[in-house]
Order: structure tokens, then sequence, then C-alpha cells
């Protein structure tokens, strides 16, 4: 899958924007994919179970640093210093779609 032409951080309200090239846009709440982290310290890596309590991330978590990983996701650093998950493209654009 190819990436997004565009990310862009909207600190302000605690989103992350998303553009692809097909002409789609998708404004992911910052809490939303903290809570969707695949980390194995989020999701047991054998039964799939979250680990991660939605509960304890704030709505109002802020997204700090954000690194391009080869040419198939990204990785951010949170405000909870959280910073395993790999999001690529293929699960972000699932990501959207839940979110809708």
């Amino acid at each position: 899958m190819a990436p997004p032409t565009h990310i862009l951080r909207q600190p302000e309200t605690h989103t992350l924007l998303l553009r692809w090239a097909d002409g789609n846009e998708h404004v992911l709440p910052y809490a939303f994919l903290r809570r969707k982290c695949c980390c194995a310290g989020c999701i047991h890596e054998i039964t799939g179970e979250q680990l991660l309590d939605p509960a304890t991330v704030p709505e109002d978590l802020d997204l700090p640093h954000m690194n391009l990983v080869g040419n198939y996701a990204i990785k951010f650093r949170w405000s909870d210093d959280h910073d395993q998950g790999l999001y690529t493209w293929q699960y972000l654009r699932e990501l959207a779609g839940m979110n809708a």
C-alpha cells in the first residue's frame, strides 16, 4: 500500500490528519490511535488479548514525535512516553474505517 501523501499533526485538536493519493482524507484522534497500538506491550502476542487498559489513555494525549519506518509504516512517540507500536499504512486505513 502506498504511503499517505500528507501526515499532519494537529496538536490544537489532538488529531492526526492523513491524506491519501486516492483523495481520501482521515482525521484520527491521538487517543484513539494510542488505544489501538498493536505492540507486544499493548496486545498479547499469542492470544491477541488487549493488555492496554483504554481508560488509562487520556483524551488530551499529545504526539510530540513521529518517524517514518521504511516506506511502510510510521512510529509515534506519545506524551505518555510509549513508542513501541508501528502503524503500517494498511493499518491506518483500517483504523480510519473504524473511526468513521
